[in-house]
């Protein structure tokens, strides 16, 4: 049996735009080689008129409870098969002190911070004292770079800290350095992107802001240090339990160290998108690529009904 290829898109997070962009772009190129339909999520719930032993599930939804793990328990609870990360690993991911803790273990460097919630913020003096003044504060558990907040002096830590009202949050040591993206499609990186915010930060608006960053596909790296990132991605992709596809981000500081920044297990899938962009580094064009993120998917949806057969 075939099965229809269900986009998942738009959710209840503060990246519905970009997830809605996502879905309607896939969509489109799913459909020319699969049958497909796109599902507005409204709701942290299963959309209407889907059907486990009909559809298998492309999702789109970045953030909260799309990529924490949330639709994922769904859908396991439905027996219903879909693309990407399963619960266990999607939540991991997308808890950026697990992953840190996670990849460092496997000798991937990160960079150093701690964590807080919003109800114990610490004092700025503690975090100039453990970290200096040039920090990185961001929530420990959103995507698309919601929040992120650089600072530089006590004055700006001070008003950064007091804009916090709720939730739980990471503090780094800001790295500086080049930033760069590696694109892993079934466990093997595809592609590198190197990423120039022209203000200085890779953040919501330089991500999502027309002209705000420049991209280089392939990234202008040496080699060893090309080798170096893909076998690092590869092995965060395999410590964190991934499966299918994700996008890993690093930061290379100036001394040529590779510091993991986050995986991304939904990650945009506009064709301007940064998997796009590395995919196209291995000759997958944007039709080629979504084939290849949902077909284990479509392979494990026929090998539960006991075919293997188109």
């Amino acid at each position: 049996m075939t099965p229809i290829i269900a986009v998942f898109a738009g959710g209840t997070s503060a990246e519905n735009e970009v997830s809605a962009g996502s879905g309607a772009a896939c969509a489109v190129f799913l459909a020319r080689s699969f049958t497909t339909r796109l599902f507005p999520v409204i709701a942290d719930a299963i959309p209407d008129g889907f059907d486990p032993a009909r559809h298998v599930v492309f999702s789109t939804l970045h953030g909260t409870f799309g990529e924490d793990g949330g639709m994922q328990r769904l859908l396991d609870a439905a027996g219903a098969a879909y693309a990407g990360c399963d619960a266990v690993s999607s939540a991991l991911t997308m808890d950026k002190e697990l992953t840190k803790r996670t990849v460092s273990a496997r000798g991937i460097r990160v960079a150093e911070g701690f964590t807080f919630d919003a109800a114990s913020k610490p004092e700025p003096a503690e975090i100039v004292k453990r970290l200096g003044r040039n920090v990185v504060l961001k929530p420990n558990n959103e995507g698309s770079s919601v929040g992120l907040r650089i600072v530089g002096d006590h004055a700006g830590l001070s008003a950064a800290l007091t804009s916090i009202s709720g939730g739980r949050w990471i503090v780094e040591k800001r790295i500086e350095g080049t930033e760069v993206s590696v694109g892993i499609i079934g466990g093997n990186a595809v592609g590198i992107v190197q990423i120039t915010p022209k203000s200085g930060v890779f953040d919501y608006k330089s991500k999502y802001t027309k002209g705000a960053s420049e991209y280089v596909a392939p990234a202008p790296l040496e080699i060893p240090l090309d080798a170096r990132l893909r076998s690092a991605a590869e092995t965060a992709f395999s410590a964190c339990g991934c499966r299918d596809f994700a996008r890993v981000d690093f930061m290379i500081s100036p001394d040529g160290e590779p510091f993991l920044l986050e995986i991304n297990t939904l990650p945009g899938m506009k064709e301007t998108s940064l998997l796009p962009m590395c995919a196209r580094c291995a000759g997958l064009d944007f039709t080629a690529l979504v084939r290849e993120m949902v077909s284990p998917a479509v392979e494990r949806f026929r090998m539960s009904r006991g075919s293997r057969r188109p």
